[in-house]
């Protein structure tokens, strides 16, 4: 009597399955490539698409894709986005700050106003900055006009006081380059200028403002007036 056979228990395992899945795709692959019994000889049934199936039974390409787009792709997207963003805030703030600053910097400036011009310290400055004066109040004169009656009234001295004529004896003497008298002085005092009969160019351009109301000009003067 033979000796019986034993039958081995078959696991069907994971490859097998796979092999019977690829073997079973072939074959449907295989029965569309054939052409179709009826119609034109020369037409044939045009191949199905065939998706290539990778080892584990995914479509091929997919373990690709998965491992193309892993969770830490989608964070570092976040943060380079987040990035981006901060750095455009940062540079806008720092375009309004700068602007700010400008602005700032703007309404602080004054404006530069013109150097005043410096006289000399004697009768040519004093003559000349009391012309610069009477030409920006309007007051008639010139220097020939201004020297000419200054020597003769006090040769070029500004502390000279008269203490014999008329005006002396009624006890308002007559002082400075042009001997104006006080009432006189504060009568025709020239704004920006001192308010010192004994200065200079306060005495000149007070006694040209007198003589350019009584006279039309200092110019116009060639003898006590």
């Amino acid at each position: 009597m033979p000796t019986p056979t034993l039958l081995r228990s078959v696991r069907v395992t994971k490859t097998h399955k796979l092999s019977a899945v690829v073997l079973a795709a072939a074959g449907a692959t295989a029965a569309l490539t054939v052409p179709a019994a009826t119609g034109d000889a020369h037409a044939a049934a045009a191949p199905a698409a065939v998706k290539k199936v990778s080892a584990n039974g995914q479509p091929a390409g997919a373990k690709a894709k998965a491992a193309e787009s892993k969770p830490g792709d989608a964070k570092d997207a976040e943060e380079t986005t987040t990035l981006a963003d901060a750095v455009k805030v940062t540079a806008v703030a720092a375009q309004g700050h700068t602007a700010k600053e400008a602005a700032s910097r703007a309404a602080d400036r004054k404006p530069v106003e013109p150097a005043k011009p410096k006289y000399a310290n004697n009768l040519d400055g004093w003559i000349k900055e009391s012309l610069a004066i009477m030409k920006e109040k309007g007051i008639p004169g010139s220097y020939e006009g201004l020297h000419r009656n200054i020597m003769r009234e006090s040769s070029g001295n500004p502390k000279s006081v008269n203490d014999w004529d008329v005006n002396a004896k009624n006890g308002i003497p007559s002082k400075g380059l042009l001997q104006v008298i006080q009432p006189t002085f504060e009568q025709y005092h020239v704004d920006g200028t001192a308010n010192d009969l004994f200065d200079p160019v306060a005495n000149i351009t007070a006694a040209a403002n007198y003589a350019a109301h009584r006279y039309g000009s200092m110019d116009n003067v060639n003898s006590a007036y």
